[in-house]
């Protein structure tokens, strides 16, 4: 007997492969769906089209799926990626933030487009490859770790809705990678553990980002070219090639020598300004996080809390308190942390739960270890 009715995300990898393959062997109906986001030679690129969009992983996709004996189809969202993600790409570089992509399309682009596809093929539940968990709790679906954490991709996920949530089955969550990898070979499907992963934004293939701006924005670098570079006591130090084209934390390919190591400690888009620090001038004690949502508790009702918050994909995370004042939460880390960059996700963590998660507007001074230790 089946178990429901079930739209995987498909990329042709050996994850979202083996996620379909896994639900399959449970007893799901599995309908496979590979969504097409970007053209790349639409960029003007100069590399070959790789990772999920490109013709050769739509083509294993399917032959998985043909093999398995289950339907196979595409989706082609091209428009709406590049009209949301993509813009939100260029317009947060603009306004000198480092975005987040592929947290932004989860969150708005891949999971919507997956159920609103899943709703048409009469699917109860969506499912793509991700390295986390769901469970049902207190009226609540929260997001945990995967059990592989060097693979766990719970950061990734803490805008998705709990209405997307209560559909979305994870079947990786549970396993490792070399378990995974196993399962692949195990099953006849080699091919899937030698197939090389790509890590690069998929739009940005080359990971040449500010070569993509260039194309995408006309006349960006005239526009901001000349600008300075300051030291945290206001000191010119030169002059930089355009403020979109740095992050925060960045210390290679500024350059410029003042004889001892210097990062990017701030961008300053309305001074055409980019600050240079040390790295101990690197760290914060705080941050602002806005556009919030809130999983394992929708709001913390004036108390404070302790959390683990990552500011970043491959951050290990650090200790911190949230005080949350309607869409603002407020964190406070007891020691300083280094390159916290307004744009990208913050999210946090109860032990191994995601408590939600929000975007870091901006990082803050204000002696927060203080407050910290008398919390």
């Amino acid at each position: 007997m089946k178990k429901g009715r079930v739209l995987v995300a498909m990329s042709g990898g050996i994850d979202s492969s083996i996620t379909a393959l896994l639900l399959h062997e449970q007893g799901y109906e599995v309908v496979g769906l590979t969504m097409k986001t970007w053209d790349y030679v639409s960029s003007g690129g100069k590399k070959k089209e790789t990772g999920c969009c490109s013709l050769d992983s739509i083509n294993d996709a399917r032959n998985l799926a043909v093999t398995l004996g289950f339907p196979h189809t595409i989706l082609d969202i091209r428009e709406e990626f590049g009209d949301y993600v993509i813009s939100n790409f260029t317009s947060e570089y603009l306004a000198g933030r480092t975005p987040n992509p592929c947290v932004l399309c989860n969150t708005h682009i891949k999971w919507d487009a997956l159920l609103r596809r899943a709703d048409k093929l009469d699917c109860e539940y969506i499912a793509t490859g991700h390295y986390a968990n769901i469970r049902y709790e207190n009226g609540r679906y929260i997001i945990s770790k995967g059990k592989d954490l060097q693979k766990d991709q719970s950061y990734a996920l803490w805008g998705v809705s709990q209405t997307s949530l209560s559909r979305t089955l994870l079947p990786l969550g549970q396993f490792t990678k070399p378990e995974i990898r196993e399962i692949a070979n195990q099953r006849g499907f080699k091919e899937l553990v030698t197939k090389s992963e790509s890590y690069e934004i998929c739009f940005i293939p080359d990971n040449d980002y500010r070569g993509f701006l260039k194309r995408r924005v006309e006349n960006l670098e005239k526009e901001v070219q000349g600008g300075e570079f300051v030291l945290e006591d206001g000191t010119v130090a030169g002059q930089h090639e355009g403020y979109p084209f740095y992050t925060i934390g960045q210390r290679k390919g500024l350059g410029i020598a003042l004889g001892y190591p210097v990062y990017v400690t701030e961008i300053q888009p309305e001074k055409n300004r980019v600050v240079l620090g040390t790295f101990d001038e690197l760290a914060r004690d705080g941050m602002y996080v806005h556009k919030l949502n809130m999983s394992k508790y929708v709001d913390l009702g004036g108390r404070m809390l302790d959390s683990v918050t990552k500011v970043r994909y491959n951050d290990s995370g650090t200790p911190a308190v949230l005080e949350q004042a309607g869409d603002i939460m407020k964190v406070y880390f007891g020691k300083g942390v280094r390159a916290i960059a307004p744009g990208q996700a913050a999210v946090f963590y109860e032990d191994d739960d995601v408590i939600g998660g929000g975007w870091i507007k901006a990082s803050f001074q204000q002696n927060a270890a203080k407050k910290f230790i008398a919390y």
